[in-house]
């Protein structure tokens, strides 16, 4: 069984789907992943699945899972480079892909990590990033 890498850059993996995904392939990226995640303590999942040109019910419930998986760890998950067919077939099949963003493209998928990374961090003066710091 062929396994999918997983890139580090900076605080986001980066998962780049380049095999056909069969169901034991899929089991073994999301154990990868949390166990990645967990190690790492990355904030940010990018799963890239440009080359995927069919996907099934399975392997669509499979991004919904990684995304709850990604979610307990804390990290957001954003999948991009989805093809017309794969989100018509998607659709087609009743599933939605809830707690996963989208993106068209790497580019943009990086970008609405780093915003919500951002959000997450909160103000950047030392003030407002410590409200136990105003009360002193």
């Amino acid at each position: 069984m062929e396994r999918v890498p997983i890139l580090k850059i900076g605080g986001v993996l980066l998962v780049s789907i380049q095999i056909d995904l069969q169901d034991q392939s899929v089991l073994a990226l999301q154990e990868d992943l949390a166990e990645k995640i967990s190690t790492t303590g990355a904030h940010g999942v990018v799963i890239d699945i440009s080359a995927v040109e069919i996907v099934d019910s399975f392997i669509g419930r499979m991004f919904a899972t990684i995304a709850s998986i990604s979610q307990l760890f804390d990290a957001d998950t954003v999948v991009v480079g989805m093809r017309p067919a794969v989100a018509i077939t998607l659709v087609e099949l009743g599933l939605t892909l809830g707690g996963v963003r989208t993106a068209l493209d790497l580019e943009r998928g990086m970008k609405i990590l780093r915003v919500l990374g951002e959000q997450r961090r909160g103000p950047s003066s030392d003030e407002d990033a410590d409200p136990l710091r105003a009360l002193l």
